[in-house]
């Protein structure tokens, strides 16, 4: 099998989701320490670099590594952050970029957010796929929806694959109106009935003045920004910030429909608990992701939903990482 290193590892959806596709994650780099941990338990036999990337000496790995993977920091890029980019300290593309440089892989494939590409940061974008194109890559760039791939969420993601030879087709989608499968709604893994590990007691108020959107799940209705979950449909995309108010919620009494026509018809904003509303768990979130139900994260609760909200959901990246080992089994190893 492929080699392959996991820099910006995380709590490990993206190794999760490559070694399912048929790529051997033999080392993982990780700053924070409670994810390395989290890593560690679901991939005991991977080599664990902790701290910065930047101590890391990548030339013992020249030669052993088929695939540099991973998700640079991406708060400089991220429609939510100070949009600092390269000005940003976080900014992982420069360690990334070295790492290919001196590692000299057969490919590599970068994760991050979608906003990369719009507007002012596009810029950089593009200086960020030209450097990695002087270092012999062919390289293409695709962003892609997590639903079409069997993610129970809205989720869009930025992927960037080079290969030596090129020859890389991004998959095609495995669900939704032009596949074979039905998008996976969040009622797929979650229930009004039934909360999945430990209670999240975080409460659910109104908000003084509703922001109305056409859909009773849009807007702002409610206090914090963690909306409720329409059961029938796409959950929204999971932040690294839930935890609190920021979490999303079940209406376990179907409050929700009610209240958004009421205001519609020019009903006053109601006060107080919205009852019957549960933010979800921790267990949720990761089903909600697509990580394995028996999946461990180490850390205080906070960090369990951080983790859970930054990492790639492993069933986008075993799309990809299918489409990864494909191409380089068509390219079979090179004479050295």
């Amino acid at each position: 099998m492929p080699t392959v290193l996991d820099l910006f590892a995380g709590a490990g959806g993206l190794s999760l989701g490559l070694e399912d596709a048929g790529l051997d994650v033999v080392a993982a780099a990780e700053w924070d320490d409670d994810a390395l941990t989290t890593y560690a338990k679901s991939h005991p036999g991977a080599d664990l670099l902790p701290g910065d990337i930047a101590q890391v000496d990548f030339r013992a790995f020249r030669g052993a590594i088929d695939v540099v993977a991973g998700g640079p920091p991406c708060q400089p890029w991220s429609d939510g952050g100070k949009g600092l980019g390269h000005d940003d300290p976080r900014d992982g593309f420069p360690k990334f970029i070295e790492a290919v440089r001196v590692i000299a892989p057969r490919a590599f494939l970068i994760e991050n957010v979608a906003g990369l590409t719009r507007g002012a940061r596009r810029v950089h974008f593009l200086r960020i796929m030209s450097d990695l194109e002087k270092l012999g890559y062919e390289v293409t760039e695709q962003i892609l929806s997590a639903a079409d791939f069997g993610v129970p969420q809205r989720r869009k993601r930025l992927f960037i694959v080079g290969t030596r030879s090129g020859g890389f087709s991004w998959p095609d989608p495995a669900h939704g109106a032009a596949a074979d499968q039905r998008w996976r709604v969040a009622g797929d893994v979650l229930s009004k009935e039934t909360v999945l590990g430990e209670p999240n007691g975080s409460i659910v108020t109104y908000a003084k003045r509703p922001d109305l959107r056409p859909s009773p799940y849009d807007g702002l209705l409610f206090n914090g920004g963690g909306r409720p979950i329409d059961l029938t449909d796409l959950a929204p995309t999971l932040l690294a910030s839930m935890g609190g108010n920021k979490t999303p919620w079940v209406d376990t009494l179907g409050v929700v429909p009610g209240y958004h026509a009421s205001l519609l018809a020019g009903g006053e904003p109601l006060i107080g608990v919205v009852p019957g509303a549960r933010r979800i768990t921790v267990a949720e979130a990761a089903a909600l992701q697509t990580f394995p139900e028996d999946m461990i994260f180490a850390g205080p609760r906070s960090s369990q939903y951080r983790q859970i909200g930054n990492a790639v959901p492993p069933s986008l990246a075993r799309a990809v990482g299918r489409a990864l080992v494909a191409c380089l089994g068509r390219q079979g190893r090179p004479v050295a």
